[in-house]
Formats: C-alpha cells, sequence, structure tokens
C-alpha cells in the first residue's frame, strides 16, 4: 500500500501535500533551529528565542527561499511564469535580507550606543531597538544553499517522485 496515497486531506489542506511548501518551511526551520544550536554551543544555555528571531548565522528567509525557488523549478521548471514570480520574490527577500534590513540593524545599533550615553548623564527609558535584523552576503548565500540542500531531499522523498 502507497503511505502517501493512502489518505486524503479536508478541502482546504491540501497545501500539506505540497512539497514546495514543505520545502520552504523545512529551510526555515532547519536554519532557526541551526542558529539555537550554535547559541547553546557558544553559551551552553537554551534560548528558545532564536528559534523566531530575525538575523545571524544562516539567514532563514534564504533557507525559506531557496527551498522554495529549487522546488519550484523542480516541478514546474525554470521556463514558466511561476518560477519567475518566485525568482523575482526570492531576490526582493534576499536583497532585503542583506540590505535594508541590515542597515537598519546597524542603525539600531547606533542609536542604542547614543541612549546608553544619555541614560549614564540622565535617566532615560532603558527600551533598546533590536540589532539583529538584517545578514551580511555570506549568511545570506548559506541561508539559500541550506534552503537548496533541504529542497532536494524533500523532492527525493518517495511520495514527491
Amino acid at each position: 500500500m502507497d503511505f502517501c496515497n493512502s489518505f486524503t486531506l479536508p478541502i482546504g489542506l491540501g497545501w500539506l501535500a505540497n512539497p514546495s511548501f514543505w520545502s520552504a518551511f523545512l529551510g526555515w526551520v532547519m536554519a532557526q533551529l541551526t542558529k539555537m544550536i550554535s547559541f547553546y554551543t557558544r553559551t551552553g544555555k537554551i534560548n528558545l528565542g532564536y528559534f523566531v528571531s530575525t538575523g545571524g548565522m544562516p539567514s532563514a528567509h534564504s533557507a525559506l527561499c531557496g527551498g522554495l525557488i529549487t522546488s519550484i523549478g523542480i516541478r514546474v521548471g525554470t521556463e514558466t511564469p511561476v518560477f519567475a514570480l518566485a525568482l523575482a520574490f526570492v531576490m526582493i527577500v534576499m536583497f532585503d535580507a542583506q540590505s535594508v534590513r541590515r542597515a537598519a540593524g546597524m542603525q539600531a545599533r547606533i542609536l542604542n550606543q547614543m541612549l546608553e550615553e544619555l541614560f549614564t548623564e540622565r535617566k532615560f527609558s532603558e527600551n533598546k531597538l533590536a540589532e539583529l535584523l538584517g545578514h551580511t552576503p555570506l549568511e545570506v548565500f548559506l541561508g539559500m544553499l541550506m534552503g537548496i540542500f533541504v529542497a532536494l531531499i524533500v523532492h527525493s522523498l518517495p511520495c514527491w517522485n
């Protein structure tokens, strides 16, 4: 009996049987878990916040995008309009991750330093801005490779061959 075809999903949940969804989602999960494990290795502490954090090595946004674009390319081909749309989406997200969000993180770091200096002289709120927002080009590239790798694994499973 074929496990993949032994059940049907309720209406509206067909996306759960979509390998492109799983390629993207599992790429993101793998990148976030890598951040958590890396933090634990460095500090000996478990920080579940890393599972939903932005920034850091590798880029989970890029892993999601790498998984998505690879899966779509495998499923419908690289010459299709759907692939072109996905590629445009991937390029925007990855460019944003390593430029706009990275710049915002650097600005947050400077503003936090300014607040720290002001706080030592006067009484101000100690609320700080999130500094780990964006990615270096290397973090984006390695995230993308992670996503591609995950998509290749997902598509090697018997359900989606």
